[in-house]
């Protein structure tokens, strides 16, 4: 039997307009919604159809990974993951409070096998000019990328694409240079899915993302670099070790509408500058990394990658801890 789990980090109050939404949609769907909180959520939150996890609560988890992870940091999200996979979901959703699901939510998504317009060995691909003429971009694409020109579609090929990410439509997910000098909203056509195999790179976010069973491990959070770069070097890991696994990763057309939170666009330039210096030498040293195959060797590629990262200098070796007790938490689950 199928079991499906939705993960939504929030600071919110239970009367945030985008959570019922979400908890309506979860119970006609009869999916799981789990949403984590943080040291500044309110101290009352009900919402029905919910399993809402407090920090004292999640501390009181039997995880490892509850009482190392640092507070106020979306990386707590990490938790959500676990108790959806120790709850037997088969795909995890996960979402931000500041998306709302169109009616196709759930239903867009196709099974971890399906055909689509495939990449291979194209480099830097911006999945955005696939969906739109506008200039834009995804956050965490390598400004050095930027100008080069996106190949034809033309094969449609059989994938296994066990992670996959929608777009946002009015307000996508772009860096604070974008949002600083180009226009707003935008929206996406409803171009054919895309799939990048190996060779193939454009960096994927956790607002509209699904995953599932296979991939799990790789759905981990590191905690000891900037809020705005998490999920993007996450991205990028997964991804290289996708490759190794002989997985795609799918991109498609836009299942949320964002109406963006409240942001100090400065402070967000500031927080993603390691990323604008990092993420095309990032990649670049990623893929030289010599990776073993199959999804057995996840947990020990996935520590090569973040030692990677940590000989780079632009994370933090606390980092190891960390993905110790994830993996120590997966393995207790399983």
């Amino acid at each position: 039997m199928h079991k499906i789990s939705l993960v939504i980090t929030t600071i919110a109050s239970s009367d945030n307009y985008v959570l019922k939404k979400y908890a309506n949609f979860c119970k006609q769907n009869n999916v799981d919604l789990i949403i984590i909180g943080d040291r500044k959520s309110p101290s009352q939150f009900k919402l029905n159809g919910s399993n809402y996890f407090s920090i004292n609560k999640q501390i009181s988890l039997n995880f490892r990974s509850a009482k190392l992870l640092p507070e106020n940091h979306y990386s707590r999200k990490n938790l959500g993951y676990l108790i959806a996979i120790k709850n037997k979901a088969n795909k995890i959703y996960e979402t931000d409070d500041d998306n709302i699901p169109l009616k196709n939510f759930f239903n867009y998504k196709k099974g971890s096998f399906n055909k689509s317009y495939t990449f291979r060995n194209s480099g830097w691909l911006n999945v955005y000019k696939f969906f739109t003429k506008k200039n834009i971009w995804p956050r965490g694409f390598a400004l050095e990328e930027l100008k080069k020109k996106i190949p034809t579609k033309k094969n449609i090929v059989f994938n296994n694409s066990p992670i996959q990410q929608g777009l946002a439509d009015l307000n996508p997910d772009v860096d604070a240079i974008y949002r600083l000098t180009n226009p707003l909203p935008i929206s996406f056509k409803n171009s054919a899915d895309l799939a990048l195999a190996d060779g193939s790179i454009c960096p994927f976010n956790s607002q509209n993302t699904c995953w599932y069973e296979p991939a799990y491990p790789l759905m981990y959070l590191p905690s000891f670099c900037s809020f705005r770069m998490t999920d993007i070097w996450r991205s990028f890991i997964a991804q290289r070790i996708a490759w190794t696994c002989d997985w795609s990763v799918l991109f498609h057309k836009p299942t949320v509408i964002q109406k963006r939170n409240e942001h100090n666009l400065m402070k967000d330039f500031g927080d993603e500058i390691s990323g604008y210096k990092n993420n095309y030498s990032l990649m670049k040293n990623l893929i030289r990394l010599k990776l073993k195959t199959g999804p057995k060797n996840i947990k020990q590629n996935m520590f090569l990658c973040y030692e990677k990262l940590i000989d780079m200098k632009i994370i933090n070796k606390k980092e190891i801890k960390l993905l110790v007790a994830w993996f120590k938490d997966l393995e207790n689950i399983n």
